[in-house]
């Protein structure tokens, strides 16, 4: 059955004119892409769900969902060691984190109250953080040092695919049964899916059979990676990435749906409208990943990620225009998502490049796993922050967008630094 699934990947129409692909990154991307689809039903609309329908407010709200991150530091520093351990290795690790996620998904459907929602929201933190250091390694293990932005690539393309449509299906299942509790029953059986498909199609790689006399003792791993001034550099600027991203998930759903009024109106963008805008961004990323990739694979880890930086800048004005324009809010707003949509892709193939690059192979795990905790800290203060600006006063609200677009030369500084002690 295993073999079946990875001749089929290889033989793959994309595969004839994309650089040589391991059939094993394939058979991922496929569970990644069923996965995404049920997260789709989930991350633009929970937001919506738990503050118009549950009751809860905003600020309450943006710190559940920050709660994740303190059990996804745990995951992800566990799930690391463990993704690292020849005991258990990358499989066995993702095993686990589809299992966890798929039990935080039906606890989220259940939610009624804050403490319900922390409780499913610590969960499914706790099953992210086993399962970013471990699936970030897995591709690591299956690229090569001439494809391995395009290999990243493909596994963030299976990514966003899943994700726009899980959006759209999510749209139209909200219209017609007006429920928002099953599409978190729909995202836990995604992750059912998505066990399945690494249970039956992925195998441990070569760089996880390592004789114990070369493994290195997971203290000493830490250590080693705390003391990489280059890697501790980068960690720095991703943050700040991270923090970005966190407001796509989880601010900017609200603030359309409550603070960008259709024209002529006192109400914010439609349901239908909002599910339009994020697989519009979406769908745009999926055009744009793999041409943007093969541009920027001229450039230097630094130079694409400082690219990015700027596109970030870029978003955020244009969405400080859409909340304070006197008309064309749904065009401000549909660039500002198309800028987002090609900085995250100028992002995430070369940050995972470059830890890849950093990291010995015996280690990846271990990097990955601080590579993830940037994500659980970008959440941390990413969802309380957003939270908290939308319930203050309109010029605060909207003063957060130009702060985070001024915020983008701190990182640019940053990545100019880590550009120089990378050469030396």
């Amino acid at each position: 059955m295993t073999f079946n699934l990875m001749k089929l990947a290889s033989q793959s129409q994309l595969s004839s004119w994309l650089p040589s692909i391991h059939p094993q990154v394939w058979i991922f991307a496929i569970g990644r892409f069923f996965s995404e689809v049920g997260t789709g039903f989930t991350l633009f609309y929970a937001p919506i769900f738990f503050v118009n329908q549950v009751g809860l407010s905003a600020t309450s709200v943006g710190v559940a969902l920050g709660s994740a991150s303190i059990s996804g530091i745990v995951g992800r520093i566990v799930g690391g060691s463990l993704a690292d351990s020849g005991e258990w290795g990358r499989r066995r690790t993702l095993l686990l984190a589809t299992a966890i996620s798929a039990s935080g998904s039906l606890v989220l459907a259940a939610t009624s109250n804050f403490t319900i929602l922390v409780i499913g929201s610590l969960i499914s933190g706790l099953g992210i953080g086993f399962y970013w250091p471990a699936a970030e390694a897995v591709v690591a293990d299956a690229s090569e040092i001439d494809n391995r932005r395009e290999t990243f690539a493909i596994a963030r393309l299976a990514d966003n695919l899943g994700l726009a449509i899980g959006i759209v299906l999510a749209g139209f299942l909200i219209a017609i049964i007006g429920s928002y509790r099953w599409l978190f029953v729909i995202d836990a059986i995604s992750f059912l899916v998505f066990f399945g498909v690494i249970y039956v199609g992925i195998i441990e790689t070569e760089q996880q059979q390592i004789g114990e006399s070369e493994k290195t003792e997971h203290f000493a791993s830490w250590m080693a990676v705390l003391s990489d001034r280059r890697f501790l550099v980068y960690i720095a600027v991703n943050i700040f990435f991270t923090i970005y991203i966190s407001q796509i998930h989880s601010t900017l759903p609200l603030y359309f749906k409550n603070f960008v009024f259709v024209e002529s109106t006192s109400e914010g963008f439609a349901k239908t409208t909002i599910s339009g805008l994020f697989a519009w961004h979406l769908v745009f990323a999926i055009i744009c990943q793999l041409p943007v990739t093969s541009i920027l694979k001229r450039c230097s880890h630094t130079l694409a990620l400082t690219v990015s930086a700027i596109l970030w800048a870029i978003g955020f004005g244009l969405i400080w225009v859409s909340g304070t324009a006197p008309s064309d809010h749904l065009v401000w707003v549909i660039l500002a998502l198309g800028v987002f949509a090609v900085a995250i892709v100028s992002y995430t193939p070369s940050a995972a490049s470059l830890v890849t690059e950093l990291a010995p192979e015996n280690q990846r795990g271990v990097y990955f796993s601080i590579n993830a905790v940037c994500w659980a800290v970008g959440s941390f203060i990413g969802h309380p922050l957003g939270g908290w600006a939308l319930d203050q006063p309109r010029v605060i609200t909207d003063s957060l967008w130009l702060g985070f677009s001024l915020s983008v030369a701190i990182a640019v500084v940053i990545l100019q630094y880590l550009n120089r002690i990378l050469a030396d």
